[in-house]
């Protein structure tokens, strides 16, 4: 059985940060809140499987680019800015 509660005082830049994110997701507020406690709440495990399909994804997109040293490095630093 769902249960309705009421938020209150939510400081107007997380108001702003929830609302850019139920229109990023196509969601309403209530939905966005509801889908950001559960990602928090009851984080997903995934399996060895999905994982391994992820990184065959990354691979096959990442297949003709490749760094050097020198090009990692410069990219760190520059991250760190």
């Amino acid at each position: 059985m769902a249960t309705n509660i009421t938020l209150k005082k939510i400081p107007s830049g997380l108001h702003d940060d929830i609302k850019a994110s139920a229109v990023r997701h196509r969601r309403s507020i209530n939905s966005e809140i509801l889908a950001l406690l559960e990602e928090g709440l009851r984080p997903q495990r995934r399996t060895v499987d999905e994982i391994l399909a992820s990184a065959r994804i990354v691979r096959e997109k990442m297949k003709n680019i490749w760094l050097d040293d020198r090009q990692i490095d410069q990219a760190k630093r520059e991250g760190r800015r």
